[in-house]
C-alpha cells in the first residue's frame, strides 16, 4: 500500500547521466524491496503460531515504522530508515503469519499460486509505470480515494452479507494496488537518491497487498 507515498515526484534530468543514475536507483530500490520481502517472510515462518490479537498490536508497529522511516528519510538518517523497512516487512510478517498458514494448512497449493501471480502481475504493472514517459503523479489522490472505498468496503463487509463480496472485493483490491504499482514505479523513475527508502516501502507494501489478494482469490476463506 501507498501510505508512505509522501516523497516529492521529480523529473530527472535528461541525458545519459541521469539515466545512469535512474537505473542505479532502480537497482538500489528493488535491492532494498527483495531484502524487505525476506523478512517478511521471515516473519510469517516464524510467527505462525501467534494469536490474531498479537496480529492487531503489531500492526501498531507497522504504522509506526512507516511513520518513522518517512521521516528519518527526510531527514536524510538513511540507515535508520533502512532499519525500519526492515523492521516493517518483518512486523507485518508477523502480523500475517496466522492467515498464511491457515491457508497453507488449507491449500498450500494457493499460497504458491499466489506468489507466482503476484511476481507476474507486479512485474507487469511495474515494467509499464516505469517505461511511460507520462508523469502520472496526479493519479495520487484518485488511488487514495479508491483505497479509503475498499477499506470502507471490506469493513461493511463484515458486517452485511454481501453476495460474492470477497470476490468483489479481492479483484477491487488488484486493480487498486495494480494501479498504485504503475504509479510507485513512475515515481521511482522520476525521483531522486534520498528518496530510494520510502519507494521500496510504497512498492514493498504494494507487493504484500497484492499478494493477500491474490491469496483470497485462489484460497478463499481460510
Amino acid at each position: 500500500m501507498s501510505a508512505v507515498d509522501s516523497a516529492p515526484d521529480q523529473v530527472a534530468v535528461a541525458g545519459p547521466l541521469s539515466r545512469d543514475r535512474t537505473r542505479e536507483l532502480l537497482g538500489q530500490v528493488m535491492g532494498l524491496v527483495a531484502i524487505t520481502v525476506a523478512f517478511a517472510a521471515l516473519g510469517a515462518y516464524l510467527g505462525r503460531d501467534l494469536s490474531g490479537v498479537v496480529g492487531l498490536v503489531l500492526f501498531v508497529g507497522v504504522l509506526a515504522c512507516v511513520i518513522g522511516l518517512n521521516v528519518a528519510a527526510s531527514r536524510g538518517k538513511e540507515q535508520l530508515a533502512m532499519g525500519l523497512l526492515f523492521g516493517l516487512g518483518l512486523l507485518l510478517g508477523l502480523a500475517v503469519a496466522p492467515v498464511i498458514a491457515a491457508y497453507t494448512d488449507a491449500d498450500p497449493a494457493a499460497v504458491w499460486q499466489s506468489a507466482g501471480a503476484t511476481a507476474l502481475f507486479v512485474a507487469a504493472c511495474g515494467s509499464y509505470g516505469y517505461a511511460t514517459r507520462r508523469d502520472l503523479s496526479s493519479w495520487a489522490r484518485t488511488l487514495f480515494w479508491a483505497l479509503l472505498g475498499l477499506i470502507v468496503f471490506g469493513i461493511v463487509g463484515i458486517f452485511v452479507s454481501i453476495p460474492n463480496g470477497n470476490i468483489i472485493w479481492a479483484v477491487a483490491g488488484l486493480v487498486i494496488f495494480g494501479a498504485y504499482t504503475i504509479y510507485d514505479f513512475n515515481r521511482l523513475r522520476r525521483s531522486q537518491p534520498d528518496a530510494a527508502v520510502p519507494i521500496a516501502a510504497g512498492i514493498f507494501l504494494d507487493i504484500f497487498n497484492i499478494f493477500l489478494f491474490f491469496l483470497n482469490l485462489f484460497g478463499g476463506e481460510p
